[in-house]
């Protein structure tokens, strides 16, 4: 049956989120629900049980508002795709049985690992990729290594339980295990020297028979299985049968979200994390602070990723909040994030002296294994709620910023244009402007911007059904998705640039006392 909609679902950092678009590539629903990541034992990770719990509410909630807004209950729709935080370890056995607590992108627990397979393949491997976390579960001889029979991420995890198919969209594939240069697969070099190096370690399996099967965007990745629908919706309304775009992470659908899949675009996703990426159009150094990624159509990306970005903000608006309720006051959320946002504006361009780090977990970039985010302030620096507020944003940015000084200025990469979204572009001109005063670069936000990734995920399970044209990927966004888009661009003006320049160097010199707070608190 053709229904003429498609859903987007994506696990993100704070919240799961669906959203049903028509064939005007308008979202026509929504539904969401709102977790947390947990440290167990030195892990951060989401429960098996929640993730599950998540995906069943956020359809819920979906099929809800569905039906609040036509009238009509969800039976089906004409493709689905499943999305989530890129890279982490989700280890299974024969039986598909979770061997291990879900080890997210978040962890900075595999520096050995990573170092080493970046020596081996030549090649930037971080932390937070899966190989370096399988790695380094081999090297720590973790008892549950030799059972390993599969592993993928969240997605792919996701994917697999509504499809039974064991396979990933290239851009999330991307974020596992390198791809060739030359084919839409893993580069077959550096799966021999992985391999080479688990016979040594005594090993048995090989990865290229444990990791998903790759596919680039337009591929069939399977159909809803009859217990995958009785799984995403247990009321029982909805069909078995509807076709599944390959999973993709959250850099994938962030650029579709943004239409920069093409060469010499780029986006800024800020939310949780944050991360630029931007399509290239020639071969890059190693470089510890970059990532080389894929779109979910293949083509290379050269990716800045940071963990650390709104956290921190969040946890101040909360303390914000609990000051005005001892007060008797009461003040919607969102309200009080659009004051806080918007009084950084009125801020001096360099926050007036004020300075802070925003770790709360550690950071790749700069060489964090820990959080501990740090305020300092002089005595005479000029204390005010605009100040402070634009000091938390910049801050956000920073640690973005220096990976970026190495794309442009080391590796000569050129950006066309640059576009945000999520959560720190939802207020207006704020996000955008501050972030235009980092890269020196208009930056333009879309009215879909505060969709994200869902929806990014939803315009690609469209492709895969409606792409009656067999067009690029490139071209179906250009041409029938983002044609008639409504776009804002800022540009920052000079005496913002020259705040954040100011504001980069006493960030970058006083960066001690992140060190020091991690050494003796």
């Amino acid at each position: 049956m053709n229904y003429g909609t498609a859903i987007g679902l994506e696990f993100g950092s704070t919240r799961i989120k669906s959203v049903l678009i028509d064939r005007n590539y308008q979202s026509i629903a929504s539904g969401s629900f709102e977790w947390e990541n947990h440290l167990v034992d030195g892990i951060w990770t989401y429960d098996q049980d929640e993730i599950i719990k998540g995906l069943q509410v956020c359809y819920r909630n979906l099929k809800e508002d569905y039906r609040k807004r036509t009238g009509k209950v969800l039976k089906g729709t004409d493709s689905i795709g499943i999305s989530g935080m890129m890279h982490g370890y989700l280890p299974f056995d024969s039986e598909m049985n979770l061997l291990e607590r879900f080890r997210t992108w978040r962890n900075t627990i595999t520096g050995p690992a990573a170092a080493y397979l970046t020596d081996l393949f030549g090649f930037n491997i971080p932390q937070r990729w899966s190989v370096a976390h399988i790695c380094q579960a081999v090297m720590n001889e973790e008892k549950s290594v030799g059972k390993v029979a599969f592993f993928t991420t969240l997605a792919g995890y996701i994917h697999y339980v509504l499809t039974g198919e064991k396979v990933l969209g290239i851009g999330e594939a991307s974020g596992m295990f390198p791809i060739a240069d030359s084919y839409p697969d893993y580069d077959s070099t550096m799966l021999d020297k992985f391999d080479t190096f688990l016979s040594e370690k005594g090993i048995s399996w090989k990865i290229r028979d444990i990791l998903p099967k790759v596919l680039v965007a337009g591929e069939s990745a399977g159909c809803l299985t009859a217990e995958g629908a009785a799984l995403l919706d247990p009321e029982g309304d909805l069909e078995a049968g509807i076709p599944f775009a390959p999973p993709e992470g959250d850099a994938g659908t962030g650029m579709a979200a943004t239409n920069s899949v093409r060469v010499r675009t780029g986006n800024v996703s800020a939310g949780t994390s944050d991360f630029a990426m931007v399509v290239v159009d020639h071969a890059l150094g190693v470089h510890r602070e970059i990532d080389m990624v894929t779109t979910p159509a293949g083509k290379p990306v050269a990716m800045v990723h940071c963990n650390n970005c709104t956290s921190d903000i969040n946890a101040w608006v909360d303390l914000f909040d609990d000051v005005l309720k001892a007060a008797g006051c009461q003040i919607d959320k969102g309200k009080l994030y659009t004051i806080v946002f918007e009084s950084a504006l009125k801020g001096d361009a360099d926050c007036g002296g004020l300075l802070s780090y925003n770790y709360i977990s550690g950071e790749g970039v700069t060489d964090i294994d820990e959080g501990r985010p740090v305020f300092v302030r002089k005595p005479d620096s000029q204390i005010t709620l605009a100040n402070f507020a634009r000091n938390l944003i910049l801050s956000s940015l920073s640690t973005l910023k220096i990976g970026m000084d190495i794309l442009i200025e080391t590796e000569k990469v050129e950006i066309d244009r640059l576009y945000g979204h999520g959560g720190l572009f939802k207020t207006k001109g704020v996000g955008a402007r501050l972030l235009s005063a980092a890269t020196s670069t208009p930056v333009s936000v879309m009215e879909t911007a505060g969709e994200g990734g869902p929806y990014g995920m939803a315009l690609l399970a469209s492709y895969l059904v409606w792409n009656d044209g067999k067009q690029s990927l490139e071209d179906y966004l250009d041409t029938r998705v983002f044609r008639d888009a409504r776009t804002e661009t800022v540009m920052a003006d000079r005496d913002d640039i020259d705040g954040f320049t100011r504001y980069l160097d006493s960030y970058r010199k006083a960066f001690i006392l992140e060190r020091k707070a991690i050494e003796v608190f």
